[in-house]
């Protein structure tokens, strides 16, 4: 793996284990409010859009798409040279339209949405859906050259294609353009507009960062039926595909690109460079601390208590920073001060809109999330100093660089294989209380990620 910047991958491996994870733990009327998004607590789980507060299960996205985001200026970076507007175009594009395909046929490849009762051909059915997507996505020039994988992939993709098209997915209806998973999509137009705006900026930072006010004053004017603002952000040719309400995580993805604009020129922070640094360890305990104290308090509404913890906490940060002796500090300054900048921007924008929330989101979640990302990577960065934290951070780092098929393997792989074998049966009993019922998706996702890292070992990692 040449030219990684693996505290990056750490965080994107991270996101990806703990979606799964929060998909996966037990879902009850009985469990904490703490399991769960904000918005969905129980005992009911019912949305309630005007519930305050985060969790921890709220980070995980939007870090997710800070990475994607900080991914991208090292991705299009080889095109900067050659000045290849032509090629980031069809790159972007590309992205869009193999996420897109990866989103509606994951979605109706899951065991539930081909058939309302599932059997044991259901289940086979959607084990080799998971098999399409392998040959589909996967790198395979550990084993062949180049063009035989543009073969494999291209053949896989156009049987997939026509499986969507033919098969009599959805309880018999057929495809359905509308049946695609969320998540996915929303990452496809991060991909697509994220990448052009990042190429369009690329040598003008204010003028990346002078975007956002603009889409702000967009989304904000939209609520007025007759204004301009209203008919751009309903101007939505296919609203399963687009919309441009999924635009509001360019608030996230931006300030992404600004980290990996930042880890193109100062380089990523690695173990040998502050390895006897017992200051920078401090100092990530503490941004460590600020992260929690965040995820605690917006939950439980102590915002002034939050707000004064928050500052005494960073103010500890910098006196600890100023004592750390590391070979490439600058970088570690940098994520520092954006991350304070974005998440006291957040805290400033709490009271707006009702509070943070995930669902419908909102500015401070969209600040407060990007400043505790970067806080982060230095975490991150500081535990590849303790003898297990580096071994947490090596399997953070192989889950990381496999994200899609760590994220398709439970549902599309694992699950089949449980009901097939009838363990779901035992599976379901653990959702008895608390405990059980965390243990149970731990456990799904130490195996999800232990079938994707010896692929990201061979180098067959699922491109997009």
């Amino acid at each position: 793996m040449q030219n990684r910047f693996y505290n990056l991958d750490a965080l994107r491996g991270y996101a990806i284990f703990t979606m799964i994870l929060s998909g996966s733990i037990a879902y009850g009327p009985s469990l904490p409010a703490w399991m769960f998004h904000a918005q969905v607590p129980p005992p009911t789980h019912q949305f309630n859009p005007n519930l305050p507060g985060i969790t921890w299960v709220d980070l995980v996205f939007p870090f997710f798409i800070f990475c994607m985001g900080a991914a991208i200026p090292i991705a299009m970076n080889k095109f900067v040279m050659n000045n290849s507007y032509k090629q980031v175009v069809i790159s972007a594009f590309r992205r869009f339209a193999l996420l897109v395909f990866f989103a509606l046929f994951l979605e109706h490849f899951k065991s539930q949405h081909i058939n309302a009762k599932p059997n044991n051909a259901t289940y086979f059915l959607t084990l080799a859906g998971w098999l399409l997507l392998f040959f589909a996505f996967s790198k395979f020039t550990y084993f062949v050259n180049k063009k035989i994988e543009t073969i494999i992939n291209l053949a896989a993709m156009l049987t997939g294609v026509g499986c969507l098209i033919w098969l009599p997915l959805n309880n018999g209806e057929g495809f359905k353009i509308g049946k695609s998973d969320i998540i996915i999509i929303v990452l496809a137009n991060m991909a697509l507009f994220g990448t052009i705006i990042w190429w369009i900026t690329r040598n003008n930072l204010l003028l990346r960062i002078g975007i956002l006010p603009f889409i702000m004053a967009i989304f904000l004017g939209s609520k007025i039926p007759e204004s301009w603002n209203a008919l751009l952000y309903n101007l939505t040719p296919e609203s399963a595909i687009y919309k441009f309400y999924f635009l509001k995580y360019l608030f996230i993805l931006i300030p992404g690109t600004i980290a990996g604009d930042l880890l193109l020129k100062y380089k990523d922070v690695k173990s040998e460079d502050f390895r006897n640094n017992n200051y920078f360890k401090l100092f990530a305990v503490v941004l460590l601390s600020v992260v929690l104290c965040n995820v605690i308090f917006l939950l439980s509404r102590q915002l002034v208590l939050n707000l004064f913890i928050t500052i005494g906490l960073l103010i500890l940060a910098k006196i600890l920073f100023n004592k750390i002796i590391l070979n490439n500090k600058k970088i570690v300054e940098l994520f520092f001060y954006a991350g304070t900048f974005t998440l006291l921007l957040g805290l400033s924008f709490e009271a707006f809109e009702g509070g943070i929330k995930k669902d419908f989101s909102t500015y401070s979640y969209y600040f407060v999330t990007v400043g505790l990302a970067f806080y982060s990577l230095i975490i991150l960065a500081a535990l590849q100093t303790l003898p297990l934290g580096k071994k947490i951070h090596h399997f953070l780092v192989l889950t990381g660089q496999n994200p899609m098929m760590a994220y398709v393997s439970g549902s599309l792989l694992l699950m089949p294989i449980m009901h097939l074998t009838g363990i779901n049966t035992y599976w379901d009993d653990m959702n008895s209380n608390a405990l059980l019922g965390f243990l149970k998706g731990f456990s799904f996702t130490m195996i999800v990620c232990l079938i994707t890292i010896p692929f990201t070992k061979k180098g067959m990692t699922w491109k997009s």
